[in-house]
């Protein structure tokens, strides 16, 4: 299966894994599985570390580096693209405004992915296929 990993997923399996759902953990450990990042995850990612919303400690930039090119998560990268950003603003039925849920959707759309999120807005957006 290629998953998308939502932002809180990715940072949860990397610090905190214990608060994914058991179908999320298995998933992502199973190496039959496609593990993909969007850009914009770790676009919003750093702002809430910048907001304090998150800890990725003092050297954010370190963070990074361990958990993209150290870690086994990610195995695909999603850029965000023209089509991409087009799709993220002409989704139909799904009012949620915040763009990052938005281009994660369209990411997912857009590359036949399913997506693992706890986010209830994107679970319940039936033209998506997610997983928690």
């Amino acid at each position: 299966m290629k998953l998308l990993l939502d932002t809180h997923v990715w940072f949860w399996a990397a610090v905190r894994p214990d608060s994914l759902s058991g179908p999320a953990a298995e998933a992502i450990a199973d190496p039959a599985n496609q593990l993909g990042l969007s850009a914009i995850t770790l676009w919003e990612l750093l702002v809430l570390a910048r907001n304090g919303r998150i800890d990725l400690g003092a050297d954010r930039q370190a963070w990074v580096r361990k958990h993209i090119v150290e870690s086994p998560i990610p195995k695909d990268t999603f850029p965000l693209t023209l089509a991409i950003a087009a799709r993220g603003e002409h989704l139909p039925d799904y009012e949620n405004p915040d763009p990052a849920d938005r281009f994660l959707a369209a990411t997912a759309l857009e590359h036949d992915l399913t997506l693992v999120t706890a986010d209830r807005s994107l679970r319940e957006y039936g033209r998506l296929r997610t997983l928690w």
